[in-house]
């Protein structure tokens, strides 16, 4: 086993140890895989939209491998929609994510019900292994993943102080992170059998433990193989063209789509209004809120040129080089992968 490969399964291994879990927010994806197999003493809960989802399957099938407990959590549709409320009050944020962090809710929600105590995420993996499929086209990506890192925020740490639960997420170890950083481009993006992979290192240093559809399965986010992305259409349905054309006018905010209006009327019910830059942040283009000077995603709205490729490579804060509106901007960028949240909003200065 090469040098890199012992070195990242040890720092694995050794972040697992010290800080114990006894519940797992668990997908069946590679990384929630990897700590399952590190700690099969647990309870791992996956949660579906309905019984219908991709992730069932592949939980089963380590479940069935590793023995540990294994809850199937089904949301149905209307109890869906009833959180979102909650989850934008507990986020303070209408970004288009909310599917995304749905998923997360009632799996934290099962936790609490169940009395586990600490939890484990599969957070940061992505970020610092390349696992996002617009990172195979960023030109400095080393660079890239270095500045992302000190500003990393996940929606679990906050749904889990809402649920009193202790979060524990082993990819953010200190040690994990430094290695990550010291690693080039071709230790995470490598290509095997014709395909372009990400988190390439991970996968061969635990495809010897992992069932290889595990190891070498495509990257699956969350919403998509939770089934939430299904409510997407529901919640886009309740809002006419009409109104949505209406309302672009009247809020200060450039909305996405009809779901990203929604959201945003919600928040203004259960949070109030959006929270005006302090004197040490910019603007953010999507809501007028404030950002750090360095940040490239708003987590209030969402807005985020960081999910171009163009942008990316750049490193600027322009318009895309599509130099259309939002929606032109979103399906340009979609098909080479958009990043966290699957959109791109473009600034039209």
């Amino acid at each position: 086993m090469r040098e890199e490969f012992k070195t990242l399964r040890y720092l694995l291994s050794e972040a697992v140890r010290r800080r114990p879990y006894d519940g797992l927010l668990f997908s069946g994806g590679l990384d929630t895989s990897v700590i399952a197999a590190l700690n099969p003493k647990i309870t791992a809960i996956t949660v579906s939209l309905e019984g219908d989802a991709e992730d069932i399957y592949y939980s089963d099938l380590l479940a069935k491998k590793f023995g540990f407990k294994y809850v199937h959590y089904a949301v149905g549709v209307n109890e869906a929609l009833l959180a979102i409320p909650e989850v934008i009050r507990i986020l303070g944020s209408f970004d288009p994510a909310i599917p995304n962090d749905l998923a997360a809710f009632f799996g934290l929600k099962k936790a609490k019900e169940l009395g586990i105590a600490a939890i484990a995420t599969g957070d940061a993996s992505d970020e610092l292994f390349a696992g996002y499929s617009f990172m195979q086209e960023v030109d400095d990506l080393e660079g890239y993943i270095r500045r992302i890192t000190k500003n990393m925020n996940f929606s679990s740490n906050e749904i889990c102080r809402f649920f009193g639960l202790k979060i524990v997420q082993p990819f953010i170890d200190k040690n994990i992170v430094d290695f990550a950083l010291s690693l080039p481009r071709e230790m995470k993006i490598r290509e095997k059998s014709g395909k372009v992979w990400g988190k390439w290192i991970l996968r061969k240093v635990f495809e010897d433990i992992l069932p290889e559809e595990i190891a070498w399965q495509s990257k699956r986010p969350l919403e998509f193989g939770s089934g939430m992305t299904r409510l997407r259409e529901v919640i886009s349905a309740k809002i006419s063209d009409d109104e949505f054309k209406e309302k672009q006018q009247v809020y200060p905010v450039k909305f996405l789509n009809k779901e990203h209006l929604y959201y945003y009327e919600v928040f203004r019910k259960v949070v109030s209004v959006i929270p005006a830059p302090k004197d040490t942040e910019k603007s953010c283009p999507g809501c007028s809120t404030g950002l750090k000077i360095d940040a490239f995603h708003c987590k209030v709205c969402g807005y985020g040129l960081i999910f171009c490729t163009r942008e990316v490579n750049k490193m600027k804060k322009k318009e895309c080089k599509a130099k259309k509106n939002v929606i032109a901007c979103r399906k340009k960028c979609k098909a080479k992968g958009t990043g966290l949240s699957h959109y791109v909003i473009s600034d039209k200065k």
